[in-house]
């Protein structure tokens, strides 16, 4: 049996309502991917993206019995109605702008905490309201504003200079550090 996608085209300003109707009012209960894009060659409305991954696994607590849990198997072929699992992509498109964001979903999905945390470390798109945000994947001391995945750095291998030769990122600098390759 398949499992039914549906694609949403989201405005970005309606992103924490849609997400709430596909969490409370849909059954979307796992969030299991946020991510951005940065489309710098993209028309003025969508040079920023962020898509979303949701699930409705709805995965039932199975009943304990003398203290051990009692498996329940279902046939995916009788499943109906609010039963049946489906999966959900969510496209939000941001315009042209210095300082991308979306509104944060944190608070719908626990999943979603540290999917945007990585977005923002590494794409730059914000996620307004979202507690505790930080650098979970570079250096905490990794620049302001430099977020890796943004089109406008340029790798090493292409006369950029690295900022870290080392995956801890202690400050040290590559030995070939001024040479082209």
């Amino acid at each position: 049996m398949a499992r039914p996608y549906v694609y949403i085209n989201c405005p970005r300003n309606h992103w924490r309502a849609v997400a709430k109707w596909l969490r409370f009012e849909m059954g979307a209960d796992h969030c299991s991917m946020i991510t951005g894009i940065h489309w710098p060659d993209g028309p003025d409305d969508c040079k920023w993206e962020v898509v979303a991954h949701l699930m409705r696994m709805n995965v039932i607590n199975p009943p304990e019995r003398g203290g051990w849990t009692k498996q329940v198997i279902r046939d995916p072929n009788i499943l109906q109605d609010d039963d049946v699992p489906m999966e959900f992509e969510v496209s939000i498109s941001i315009p042209d702008t210095r300082n991308p964001s979306v509104q944060s979903v944190q608070e719908v999905w626990v999943g979603a905490d540290w999917n945007e945390k990585e977005t923002w470390d590494l794409v730059g798109i914000d996620f307004e309201g979202h507690e505790n945000m930080r650098r979970v994947l570079q250096p905490h001391d990794t620049p302001v504003g430099f977020h890796p995945l943004q089109r406008q750095h340029k790798i090493r291998y292409h006369d950029f200079e690295v900022m870290y030769d080392d995956a801890q990122g202690f400050g040290r600098k590559a030995v070939d550090e001024g040479k082209k390759k």
